[in-house]
This record gives C-alpha cells, sequence and structure tokens, in this order.
C-alpha cells in the first residue's frame, strides 16, 4: 500500500514540476503577499517619516508673526501659498495649507479667541500624517498662548483643567506590531490554498478530461491509494508554498523601515517557526478540499473556476478579524482557517500559547481532510465521474 501511495505521489509531481509556467504561477502566489508587504511599508514608511520636514504653505502669515515664528521653530516649512491652493489640495499637490484671517492678529491682541484655517482633504491617505503632524503644533501653540495668557492675571493654568486624563498603555511592542501586520497570516492561509491550487485541479479533473484518469484507475491499486499519492503531492505543493511565503516575510520584514511607522516588529526565528506550526495543518485540509471539488468539475478550467472560487474562504475569517476583532476562545482554535489565522496572529503578538490550541487547529484540519479524502475516493468508483467528460 505503501509503495503505490509513494509511485502515484512521484508520478504527480514530476509531471506537475515538467510543467514550468504552471510551476511559476504556483511560485508566484505566495511571494505575492511579501512583495506587496515590502512595496506597502515602504511608501508608507516615506509618508510617515519623522525627519521629513513638514511643508506648510499658509495665507496670512503677516497677520500672525508669534505663530508663524513658533511653527518655524518646532520643524514647519512655511511657503506662500497658491492663489488656487483649495485646487491643489483636492488634486493632491499640497498636503494641507493653513489660512490666517485678515481680523486675526485684533482678536488676539483683545485676548480673544483668534481662528485660523486648515484646508486639508481628509480622503487622501498619504497627506494625513501631515496634518496630524499641523494640527498637533497648532493645539500646543494655543496650549501655550493660554497659559500665558492665565499666568499674566495671576491665574494658575491649573484651574482651567480640572481633570488631567494619564493613559497607561501595557501593549508590547510585539502586540502593536501585530495590528500593522494583520496581513501576514492572512497571506499565510491564502498560501496554503494556492500552493496546492494547480497540481489539485489538474490531477483529478485535468487527467479525467485528458483521458489519463481511466488507465491509472485500471491498474491494480486501491482507489484510497491513488487518492492518497495524488493528496500527498499536492500538500507537497501547498506546504512549499507556505514555506515560501513564510521565508519571503521573514527577510522583508528585516528590510522593512517599521520604526518609521513607530511598530517594532520582533519576527524572528522562533516566531517564524510558530507561525509555521500554526499555518502547516491547513495544507492537509486545503488539499483535500481542492481534489474534492476538482474531481466533480469535468474538465480543467471548470475545476480552476471553483476552486478560484474557494479562494475567498481564506480572505473571510481575515476580513472578520481585521475590521471587528474578537476576543478569542479556545473553541475557535478547532474551525479550520480561523482557527490558523487566530493562531499566527497569537504568535505574532507574542502571547504565551501552550499546546491545546495547535493540537486542536491540527485535529480539525485532520478530520477535515479524512472526510474529504473519503468523499472524493468515493467519487472515483462512480461510472459518471470516470467516464463523464461533458
Amino acid at each position: 500500500m505503501k509503495g503505490l501511495i509513494g509511485t502515484v505521489l512521484r508520478k504527480e509531481v514530476l509531471d506537475h514540476l515538467r510543467d514550468k509556467r504552471t510551476l511559476g504561477t504556483a511560485v508566484m502566489w505566495p511571494l505575492l503577499g511579501p512583495l506587496v508587504f515590502l512595496v506597502m511599508f515602504n511608501v508608507m514608511a516615506s509618508w510617515y517619516r519623522q525627519d521629513r520636514p513638514l511643508e506648510m504653505p499658509v495665507v496670512g502669515r503677516e497677520h500672525a508673526p508669534s505663530l508663524m515664528a513658533f511653527l518655524e521653530r518646532y520643524g514647519a516649512k512655511l511657503s506662500e501659498a497658491p492663489q488656487d491652493y483649495e485646487a491643489l489640495v483636492q488634486a493632491g499637490k499640497l498636503d494641507l495649507v493653513l489660512v490666517v484671517p485678515d481680523d486675526y492678529s485684533k482678536d488676539f491682541t483683545d485676548g480673544h479667541t483668534a481662528a485660523v484655517r486648515l484646508v486639508v482633504d481628509s480622503s487622501r491617505n498619504k497627506a494625513r500624517h501631515a496634518v496630524q503632524r499641523a494640527q498637533r503644533m497648532l493645539a500646543v501653540y494655543s496650549q501655550q498662548t493660554g497659559s500665558q495668557r492665565l499666568f499674566a492675571r495671576g491665574v494658575s493654568p491649573e484651574l482651567a483643567v480640572p481633570v488631567r486624563v494619564d493613559e497607561l498603555d501595557l501593549s508590547t511592542p510585539e502586540r502593536t506590531a501585530a495590528t500593522v501586520l494583520t496581513t501576514i497570516p492572512l497571506f499565510l492561509v491564502m498560501a496554503a490554498f494556492a500552493g496546492g491550487m494547480q497540481l489539485a485541479s489538474d490531477t483529478m479533473a485535468g487527467e479525467r478530461e485528458r483521458g489519463s484518469l481511466e488507465p491509472l484507475l485500471l491498474n491494480p491499486a486501491p482507489r484510497g491509494a491513488v487518492v492518497a499519492g495524488k493528496w500527498l503531492a499536492t500538500c507537497a505543493m501547498a506546504g512549499t508554498g507556505v514555506l515560501l511565503c513564510l521565508v519571503g516575510y521573514f527577510l522583508v520584514v528585516k528590510r522593512v523601515p517599521l520604526e518609521d511607522l513607530g511598530v517594532r516588529a520582533r519576527f524572528d526565528t522562533p516566531a517564524a517557526l510558530g507561525m509555521l506550526a500554526a499555518v502547516l495543518p491547513l495544507v492537509l485540509a486545503a488539499s483535500a478540499v481542492q481534489m474534492w471539488v476538482s474531481t466533480y468539475a469535468r474538465s480543467f478550467k471548470e475545476a480552476q473556476t471553483y476552486l478560484s472560487l474557494l479562494m475567498v474562504l481564506p480572505t473571510l475569517p481575515g476580513m472578520m478579524l481585521a475590521l471587528s476583532p474578537i476576543q478569542t476562545q479556545t473553541w475557535m482554535f478547532a474551525v479550520p482557517v480561523l482557527g490558523q489565522e487566530l493562531l499566527a496572529g497569537e504568535v505574532m503578538r507574542g502571547e504565551t500559547l501552550g499546546p491545546v490550541p495547535f493540537l486542536l487547529a491540527f485535529v480539525s484540519c485532520v478530520v477535515v481532510s479524512l472526510v474529504a479524502l473519503r468523499f472524493t475516493t468515493r467519487l472515483l468508483t462512480q461510472e459518471r465521474i470516470i467516464f463523464g467528460r461533458s
């Protein structure tokens, strides 16, 4: 039995390795996540880099000399705003414009509240950090000026602040980094599906379409051995995809200037091994389910359509966790896909996990695999599946 499974395994792997284009596609899918991560976070770091001067065009800067001096002292690079500054802000050519009204000087001198206007486009993510820096500078200037006015009148500034809120942040650098790097568990789970998708569709629907499945089943080998050999070949390709994706992230995270985003990520070898242990069992279930679905398809193209729709499955828990974080409970680790994404996220956060979550995730994937393989084996005993090609 083992020899028959090994023979089918070698045959499927060799056939898949001969198709260079398909192999290249299977390799590119797992590397897509690290490449997107590298480009996206490098661009974001260039936006948020702290040593970048704050470009601040100003309208009416002559009306507020003390404010202008304060802004320049704290790193703002002031310039005269063009006439069409609102259109330029909307077009994304300017991050913001500070407008000082003509009556600012009179209100400020009389001790009244002097208003300024910050012209921004809140829909542009690139300008968000510059806008926040400008808002913080103006808030600090307002607070300092208010305190000076109270001192001049013999009043303690503390009277204007009856309650002070001090925040104690208990998050660790690893937990903070995990909220930023939420795409890593998602792409690892997607690699478990994408790595073996081509082989799963070709080894079942492809051989059925080419007519090579019938001669294979005529051999004196149990249907279970044929299915197991094809499944192990699919698992090998899917596991390789997960490993490539993890190695890609391991190398990329070290080369992305996350410090400029205020993030200190700990993505070392123990963390990588923990994430590998979390996601790798999903390869068993994903490969088995993909083979089961491909067995129903009459052609390779039809199988690709079904499996492409199946690729939506790993994105649903990831979107749910990103948009509406939930309190992790033990039973969730027993749900395939969801359990793997939760486990990988907990490992990234640096949480201390016992063996129970990993065991639950592994056992649930094994159960799904056995059920899917059982149904696939049963389908190969039906004439409509073996001989039906239209």
